[in-house]
């Protein structure tokens, strides 16, 4: 028992002046005062706050940080690619030319990083800096990581047209060109040029944006595509400035809701202004007047409902999307359920698994066609709008004809 107790003491001290070790070596490697080669020692030290410290510590030279860029806990490499990245514009002009030399080439080590934390922890730090390498921001800007692109793209007054007009035309990743129009005050020729892409994304980040200059000849062409494009309807709608041409064109395909906000856009002529007020009035009596029956005649329920617009065949496209319009997600559900001549829990399981491939397939089933799939999507399994499925194949579909069976086979056995 005494030999017990003697070895349990002594663990308990060799903990404690371990614990304590650590401490004085993490207060070591923070220190300013601390001796150059100490600090090489530390840099190397087994426990991960010691090295931290060494990290973020400005006193540490530039050859012990190089070493810290190879660390094996990103961590490490995170504080000191923020340290460095913060040093570039506070260098003092005497030591300007060799010191930054140093720190520059330890930053295009952690900038080619594996660790998206460490690249997007020198995006952070630099993305204003007019005083940052040149090159150092264009290989940030090209990364393939949004989280770092983004910052840099949206902000650094280093990028030129030039650069930005690259990285539209020919993107190193699939988010580079919505990075790129979320970029304040886009000049027209950029516009241009993410109007030109295929990116339904970017060019909705690009309409939301406005301090973007577009000219009125590509809003125009823009909102002749915005049919096929729901995403693109609201901020079309809100555009600082919008053509009378535009305004009809979106007047016949918005919801009531935005048709409301066209409505009442201050810059419309007043006549143009009236008609959509009145087309808007119409649209809603219209609806109104589907449903206008007595209780007696016209079922209450979503399913009773969309089997009496089946029996009127008045179960198509445009009473589907009047129902996805108004936000009723089971009305949605029973119509694409009724059409399809499925249960209606199937239809349900779709949106509750937020599979926008399921419901693609259910809305091929009940013989739609993918007009009517992002506001299907958009409402039934709410997803965000980049997160779509769009047409992208010859049979007017994004999968093909033996995904979707599959798709309907699954949602079928599911749950039973």
């Amino acid at each position: 028992m005494t030999l017990n107790g003697e070895t349990a003491t002594a663990t308990r001290a060799r903990q404690q002046n371990s614990a304590s070790d650590e401490a004085m070596r993490v207060r070591l490697g923070a220190s300013a005062e601390t001796a150059p080669e100490i600090l090489v020692v530390l840099a190397s030290d087994t426990t991960v706050t010691v090295r931290a410290a060494v990290a973020i510590n400005l006193a540490t030279p530039p050859a012990v940080d190089a070493l810290l860029a190879s660390d094996a806990d990103e961590r490490v490499r995170t504080l000191l690619a923020r340290k460095l990245g913060a040093l570039v514009p506070s260098l003092s002009q005497d030591r300007r030319d060799a010191l930054r030399e140093q720190v520059c080439a330890t930053l295009a080590m952690l900038v080619e990083d594996e660790a998206v934390r460490v690249r997007a922890a020198i995006a952070d730090v630099v993305k204003e800096l007019p005083t940052a390498p040149r090159e150092l921001i264009l290989r940030l800007a090209r990364d393939v990581a949004l989280s770092v692109s983004e910052p840099v793209i949206q902000l650094s007054p280093l990028l030129t047209l030039e650069d930005l007009l690259a990285l539209v035309t020919s993107p190193p990743a699939h988010c580079t060109a919505l990075a790129v129009a979320r970029r304040p005050k886009l000049p027209e020729i950029l516009c241009d040029a993410i109007a030109a892409t295929d990116r339904t994304d970017a060019i909705a980040a690009m309409l939301a944006n406005g301090s973007a200059a577009i000219r009125e000849a590509t809003l125009d062409a823009l909102v002749g595509r915005a049919h096929e494009h729901q995403t693109w309807h609201e901020p079309l709608v809100r555009r600082p400035t919008l053509s009378a041409k535009a305004a009809r064109s979106l007047s016949d395909i918005v919801t009531n809701q935005l048709l409301g906000v066209l409505a009442g856009r201050a810059d419309l002529e007043l006549n143009l202004a009236r008609t959509i007020h009145h087309r808007l009035t119409e649209r809603l009596h219209s609806e109104r007047g589907m449903f206008s029956q007595s209780a007696e005649t016209v079922p209450q329920t979503p399913v009773a409902i969309a089997r009496h617009l089946q029996d009127q065949n008045k179960l198509d496209e445009a009473a589907l999307l009047a129902a996805t319009h108004r936000g009723e997600a089971r009305l949605a559900c029973a119509m694409i359920a009724v059409a399809g001549d499925i249960p209606v829990a199937v239809v349900e399981r779709a949106a509750t698994l937020r599979s926008t491939k399921g419901l693609i397939s259910l809305i091929w089933k009940a013989g739609f066609s993918m007009r009517v799939a992002a506001p299907v999507q958009l409402l039934l399994a709410r997803v965000a709008p980049a997160a779509l499925l769009n047409d992208t194949s010859q049979n007017g579909f994004p999968l093909s004809l033996e995904e979707m069976r599959w798709q309907i086979d699954f949602l079928m056995r599911t749950g039973r």
